[in-house]
């Protein structure tokens, strides 16, 4: 029998993220079973993509610290700890990760190792100041509950490496899957669906439309340029679509912003694209420029962590400050006027993006978690 892992997150960062990992694990000897809450939906999902292969545990947990059905979703995790028998518990995510660690203290002192994967603290390089007063001090107590930390960024990986954690881990991102942008094959011609002209300039965003991906700060930065050559097109559904469209309309660029909605043929539009734009005030290890690059499209990113792990500002792409729309539009108009300059760029962007690739990333995840069964790191 293999080592026996118990991994926590909700339904969402399963499905979108871990689900390859899981999978890498079970083929090289581990026994895993996941414990998830579902604030998505999607357990469904879970349970047909994964079923066959782990026993799957629902959680009744929320997002919200305050929420009082936690308190039943941490007797439900006490109780599935106790009774496990597991070698180590991996958790992720931000109340996930307090309760999880909270739940396996009497576990703990029997063997099993703690890992917890932070996909992005809360508390960051121009972070509001209640999220420091809240969750770093909380994340300074949890250390003690914790035997490694994971980080996928480098900025977390510094902080953490400050903060009194035992061991600090850190990997290129959970991964990007590559094998999806190996097919060539083209049924959206995406100029044609929106009538433009061939030669129109496509900058595309993928992402939430929410205050976060801050996608108001491209709409300004395009209404600058005042080119009706180049068109913004955003990939993805949010609460802020119909804010996001007055703006545009405010802007007089409402015919050169499209807003496509969730689309299941979005590798194919990374392709058509000439520039990939994401503006984010927060990230932990974005995936959509990462995606990007993978399809040679060159990358304008926000100043964000995670981002700037990927981008080289004026090698691999542009960086600007979210609250710059000046200076996205600067980054725009350069890419737009110099065709070469686009082609530098991806070709440099795919280089820097192939560590992140999720046939990499999950070799490195199972390197830590090998490393955690073995090391005597105790507080």
């Amino acid at each position: 029998m293999g080592k026996r892992i118990l991994i926590t997150c909700t339904d969402s960062m399963m499905k979108q993220f871990l689900e390859p990992h899981v999978k890498y694990l079970i083929k090289n000897g581990y026994d895993a079973e996941i414990a998830c809450s579902e604030v998505l939906s999607r357990l469904k999902e879970i349970q047909e993509d994964l079923g066959a292969y782990v026993p799957i545990h629902k959680l009744n947990l929320r997002r919200s610290p305050l929420s009082p059905i936690n308190l039943k979703g941490y007797f439900e995790l006490r109780n599935l700890l106790d009774k496990g028998n597991f070698d180590l518990v991996w958790t992720n995510e931000p109340v996930m990760g307090v309760l999880t660690r909270i739940a396996a203290r009497n576990v703990r002192k029997r063997g099993t190792k703690v890992l917890y994967m932070v996909h992005g603290f809360h508390f960051y390089d121009g972070a509001p100041f209640f999220n420091w007063l809240i969750y770093y001090p909380i994340e300074s107590v949890m250390a003690r509950f914790t035997d490694v930390v994971c980080t996928i960024n480098q900025e977390d990986f510094r902080r953490a490496s400050r903060m009194g954690f035992p061991k600090v881990a850190y990997i290129h991102g959970i991964g990007v899957d590559t094998e999806r942008f190996q097919q060539k094959r083209r049924t959206t011609d995406i100029r044609k669906e929106l009538n433009l002209s061939d030669d129109a300039f496509l900058a595309l965003s993928v992402g939430e439309l929410n205050k976060n991906k801050n996608q108001q700060v491209v709409l300004r930065a395009i209404a600058a340029l005042h080119d009706q050559s180049v068109h913004y097109i955003l990939c993805g559904k949010g609460v802020l679509r119909k804010r996001l469209e007055r703006l545009a309309r405010c802007l007089g660029i409402a015919q050169n912003v499209h807003f496509l909605g969730y689309r299941m043929d979005v590798n194919e539009i990374y392709r058509q694209a000439d520039v990939f734009v994401q503006s984010s005030w927060r990230e932990g290890m974005p995936l959509a420029p990462l995606e990007a690059a993978w399809n040679d499209v060159p990358t304008i990113v926000s100043t964000a962590r995670g981002a700037t792990d990927l981008v080289e500002d004026g090698v691999s792409g542009f960086v600007n400050r979210p609250d710059d729309p000046e200076g996205f539009a600067r980054s725009i108009k350069k890419l737009r006027k110099d065709s070469t300059l686009r082609r530098q760029m991806a070709n440099r962007a795919k280089e820097l993006a192939r560590p992140f690739a999720v046939e990499h990333t999950r070799n490195e995840l199972v390197e830590v978690i090998s490393e955690t069964l073995t090391s005597n790191n105790r507080r």
